[in-house]
């Protein structure tokens, strides 16, 4: 794309949350995400890359994780999640998503289903969604509609959902649980984990390195806590539904068995320490 001064546009993404921008002659001057206090601009400042770029110098990684496909990037890029991709009999939905898509990548996921939609837990893992939603025919692309103001491209796929549940069919239901951010989501899988339930919480609910517990926090990289009372209010926004493994954001952070007892044992913990004196 040419700008009305003749200049090429891109759309340019921000190399360390992983956003994507809307087209434009010129990178944007400060990225919405790192400038806030969940997320940070790195010490070597606000750099910025293309897709094409990301295309070239990256590749996709494919790995069982769990028992569900995680995918993500090599070499390791921006905050580094992987994203995970569930499927059903009513087609695969995109859980999170990566920054680099690519003609192979698609031809791959494609080979195995392709994709019917995709649900995006929280801002930081926006990403390349839009290309992403694209790149599969122009599939939704489910975020919540309390972080609309998040979103920095417009496109008539992204679904603003409202609420505290949306049910996507064949046993798939986003949560509104709140916490990290307003409308921070997590997807709850009935028949995942050989039927005993899965939840895949992003950074809503994160599985910690021992894999036993979950932090609840405003800002990891920042080390903002979540109160108390936002923590039980994500517990209460749970309870209702069963779940015997937790996936977490990254590689291998999954709780695969006692998922719920997991979360009741890791909300007492954080009250706990952020009610103390």
């Amino acid at each position: 794309m040419v700008s009305s001064t003749g200049v090429e546009e891109q759309a340019f993404i921000c190399t360390a949350c992983g956003i994507q921008y809307e087209p434009s002659a010129r990178h944007p001057d400060h990225c919405i995400i790192c400038s806030e206090e969940r997320q940070y601009i790195p010490v070597s400042g606000q750099n910025w890359t293309t897709l094409p770029k990301l295309q070239r110098s990256h590749m996709a990684t494919f790995r069982n994780d769990h028992g569900l496909l995680g995918v993500g990037m090599s070499p390791n890029f921006a905050i580094g999640q992987r994203a995970l991709l569930v499927r059903t009999p009513a087609g695969n939905v995109l859980w999170d998503c990566i920054s680099l898509i690519s003609d192979e990548l698609v031809e791959l996921i494609d080979g195995i289903g392709g994709l019917r939609a995709i649900a995006i837990s929280h801002p930081h893992y926006y990403t390349t969604m839009v290309e992403w939603s694209r790149a599969f025919g122009g599939i939704p692309v489910y975020i919540h509609a309390n972080d609309r103001q998040w979103a920095p491209r417009a496109d008539p796929n992204l679904k603003f959902w409202e609420g505290d549940v949306l049910d996507m069919g064949d046993g798939l239901t986003l949560l509104r649980v709140g916490g990290h951010f307003e409308g921070s989501a997590v997807l709850h899988h009935r028949s995942g984990a050989d039927g005993k339930g899965a939840l895949l919480t992003g950074d809503t609910l994160q599985v910690v390195p021992d894999r036993r517990h979950l932090g609840f926090m405003r800002s990891y990289p920042n080390l903002i806590p979540l109160s108390a009372n936002a923590v039980r209010d994500i517990a209460d926004k749970l309870s209702p539904y069963r779940f015997d493994a937790i996936y977490g954001a990254f590689w291998d952070r999954v709780i695969p068995e006692d998922g719920e007892e997991s979360l009741r044992r890791s909300v007492e913990r954080h009250v706990t320490w952020v009610s103390s004196v």
